[in-house]
């Protein structure tokens, strides 16, 4: 278990590229255990980038700099090994698996982790009885869980989905990665609720987005601005504010 007060995530001087075009420009950013940390910036800032670097994804390719992860360097992680030590990336738009209901995949999921840890596989039974609990608490409906992995899902069902694996691997670290594109009020209130039924001092979220509106759910400790591929402006939750007031290019501007 971290420690309070421990740097659950440290990003140092990150540089990376994708297809060989540097993206990432000098990240550095900390995110203490138990803090909730957003990061906002324009289109082409580098924010999935950053996210997907974190979770190790094919093709985002690290240059330079360090990423240490509750004390562990992770850049030469596989991204399941990652995941084993419990970081989670909610994706921007979530892939579809035909044929795999929902349910074989939810219980594949944290039977492998289990396994990594040492732990035998949960009951199957126990697991759906489980499983039906954590559906009805986010407000999503059962039968959900009998169809294919996102395939005719909307937009809401799969962030929904996402926020579903969330709450029943408990990760230590999550990245939701622009989750809230797209989203309805109450789609965007499964979505907060499920990161806020996990606040506590083992437990710490970036948050990647566009709109203050997310954040009016999901209060964060601070807010870093992202431009070109580096922070620029840090500060606390009114920064989100400011921003829609001002707009990007005035703030990006002041911090120049």
């Amino acid at each position: 278990m971290a420690a309070i007060g421990k740097n659950m995530l440290e990003i140092k001087d990150l540089s990376a590229e994708v297809d060989g075009k540097p993206i990432l420009n000098g990240v550095s950013l900390t995110i203490p255990s138990g803090e909730i940390h957003a990061v906002m910036g324009p289109n082409g800032s580098g924010k999935s980038t950053l996210s997907y670097v974190l979770a190790g994804r094919d093709g985002y390719e690290p240059t330079g700099g360090s990423i240490t992860y509750d004390g562990t360097d992770v850049l030469e992680l596989d991204p399941e090994e990652r995941a084993q030590l419990g970081v989670f990336l909610a994706f921007q738009y979530p892939v579809e698996i035909p044929g795999v209901t929902t349910n074989t995949f939810l219980r594949t999921m944290v039977n492998a982790n289990r396994e990594a840890r040492g732990e035998g596989e949960v009951d199957p039974l126990g697991f759906v009885k489980h499983v039906r609990e954590v559906t009805k608490s986010l407000g999503i409906d059962a039968e959900f869980l009998k169809r294919p992995v996102n395939v005719g899902f909307s937009g809401g069902e799969k962030k929904r989905n996402e926020v579903l694996q969330m709450s029943l691997l408990k990760p230590r670290l999550a990245i939701l990665d622009e989750t809230d594109s797209g989203l309805d009020i109450d789609a965007l209130k499964v979505v907060s609720d499920g990161v806020n039924s996990l606040r506590g001092p083992d437990f710490s979220a970036l948050v990647i987005t566009h709109y203050q509106r997310l954040l009016n759910h999901i209060v964060p400790d601070h807010v870093h601005i992202m431009a070109e591929g580096r922070i620029v402006r840090s500060g606390g939750p009114d920064l989100a504010v400011e921003l829609e007031a001002k707009g990007y290019a005035d703030l990006i501007a002041e911090a120049a």
